[in-house]
């Protein structure tokens, strides 16, 4: 194997080791970095992609097309950022938000209803969504899959779709280009450091500094993405990339009831 060379592996595979490699962070630690970082989540993300932060999200919203009376999800919805995006986009929407951490959630409940929005909240593991078979014809997750088991999680919410509904998703992913790569681990160091200095970050967020580069290392590019969402059975698979990958985004759709593929 040629110096440098990625291993591929099959997608299960890669998942065990993604498990492996972070599990005691994801189980123990990840808790308490984000009911520390929540009071300024938004915030820090504006400071940390050099304002750059809504650019991202409008570039994502763009992609998602809703219509009167659809019933969505927002998978690890954190600040209710794209529910609240949503329900201005299309007012009579019924948006779903589950997150694991009560503390995001409680910031995002305020920014819903300081807005006259109402978003409705579950607290839990989205590796098992607590939705019946076919119930959504949208569902979001955007900035969280480099923390989950995300092939479960996307079987999970293949499961929750209507047949033809749409799964958007959205996160910073591993770059093809290695100089493009590692510039950007070189600069989300420097930028991590900085914005926890200036936001007053606890231990919890200290401490995982290293966890954030090592979990975009051994993620997905955004072109391994969209082939694990194939191998899936997703249909329709589309994405697109800012910033030579470093975020990406994708659209996908689950196989009408009539499909026999």
């Amino acid at each position: 194997m040629a110096n440098g060379e990625r291993v591929v592996q099959p997608f299960s595979a890669r998942e065990d080791v993604r498990e492996h490699q972070f599990k005691q962070v994801w189980t123990q630690e990840l808790d308490d970095v984000f009911a520390d970082v929540a009071r300024y989540y938004d915030r820090a993300n504006h400071v940390a992609s050099l304002g750059l932060w809504n650019w991202f999200r409008d570039s994502f919203l763009s992609t998602i097309e809703v219509k009167s009376g659809q019933r969505v999800l927002d998978v690890c919805a954190g600040t209710n950022a794209v529910g609240i995006a949503l329900l201005h986009k299309q007012p009579d929407l019924e948006v779903h938000a589950i997150d694991r951490s009560e503390a995001m959630q409680e910031v995002g409940r305020q920014r819903a209803t300081q807005r006259g929005l109402h978003i409705e909240s579950v607290i839990g593991d989205v590796h098992k969504l607590p939705f019946p078979d076919n119930h959504f014809d949208v569902v979001t997750l955007q900035y969280a899959s480099r923390h989950l088991r995300i092939m479960d999680v996307a079987k999970e919410i293949q499961r929750v779709l209507k047949p033809g509904g749409h799964f958007h998703h959205s996160d910073m992913l591993r770059p093809d280009n290695k100089l493009v790569e590692q510039l950007y681990y070189g600069y989300l160091r420097a930028c991590l450091t900085f914005t926890a200095a200036i936001f007053r970050s606890g231990n919890a967020a200290l401490n995982c500094r290293d966890y954030f580069i090592s979990t975009l290392r051994m993620f997905y590019s955004a072109d391994e993405f969209s082939q694990l969402l194939r191998h899936l059975g997703y249909q329709e698979v589309s994405s697109m990339t800012l910033l030579g990958g470093m975020v990406g985004f994708h659209k996908a759709t689950k196989a009408p009831a009539d499909s026999t593929g």
